[in-house]
């Protein structure tokens, strides 16, 4: 009988071409382990694989668990990030881009409302920056220009 679903668990392992094969399998069987023994249960229906970078994923054999396969997916949100396979930002820059155009709507119905200026600021600094800005030290120095402008059209 198991108390406790595994959630929130990532395991890494970074693979280059001079890099042995990927031993994932093994590390998942270790998880596997470890969570029989301290009677807990993965989440495997959340359970999810991304293999990021430019690598031949046909060659690594998919994952699975005594419940199931792990589905392979080509972006994943993980704390708040939008990965993709590629390492592009593409899929980020949409999602951050929207979720702030609909906080925008309530700035403009705040304004509409007669509130004052400062306290506009204060609505797009505390609900609306923070969205624009979440972990940009990650991603910001590695978009296109083109995300960028996208970014700033929505600043502005």
């Amino acid at each position: 009988m198991y108390d406790t679903n595994v959630n929130d668990t990532t395991l890494l392992r970074l693979i280059t071409p001079s890099s042995s094969p990927s031993n994932m399998t093994d590390y998942l069987s270790s998880l596997l382990i470890w969570t029989t023994d301290n009677d807990m249960q993965p989440n495997t229906s959340n359970t999810k694989e991304i293999i990021l970078g430019r690598i031949n994923s046909t060659s690594i054999p998919s994952l699975s668990t005594p419940a199931g396969p792990i589905q392979r997916v080509t972006t994943f949100k993980l704390l708040g990030l939008h990965l993709d396979a590629g390492l592009s930002w593409t899929t980020h820059i949409s999602t951050i881009v929207s979720k702030a155009s609909k906080r925008l709507y309530f700035l403009k119905q705040l304004r509409r409302a007669g509130v004052p200026p400062r306290q506009l600021l204060h609505f797009y600094t505390a609900v609306i920056r923070p969205v624009l800005e979440y972990a940009s030290p990650v991603w910001h120095y590695s978009i296109t220009q083109a995300q960028s402008r996208h970014l700033e059209s929505t600043q502005k």
